[in-house]
């Protein structure tokens, strides 16, 4: 009876451990920034913080300038359009789509 008590103690510790640990990383998900009537605005956790006052980074090397133009790491560029998101990632959700 005691190890049966044990085990499950540990399992619901290990499932609320994993729980917060993936928290955070879905929150980091949800951030990038977003073209919304014609101004580059930035997201955290899926919500509007403001403008995009600099040009941004993103972890896959691509920069976001404050107009839009996205310059990728091989020297293409793309341009945001309403309503389409760049996760700070590098992946791009479509208007209307994900979140």
């Amino acid at each position: 009876m005691m190890n049966y008590r044990n085990v499950t103690l540990a399992v619901v510790g290990l499932c609320l451990s994993l729980s917060f640990l993936a928290s955070p990383v879905l929150a980091a998900e949800k951030d990038g920034v977003m073209m919304k009537d014609g101004k580059v605005v930035r997201l955290s956790e899926g919500k509007e913080i403001g403008r995009m006052d600099r040009e941004t980074t993103l972890s896959n090397g691509a920069k976001v300038t404050m107009n839009g133009k996205i310059l990728l790491k091989d020297g293409k560029e793309t341009q945001l359009q309403e309503g389409q998101i760049v996760m700070l990632d590098g992946k791009m959700i479509e208007a209307g789509k994900g979140k």
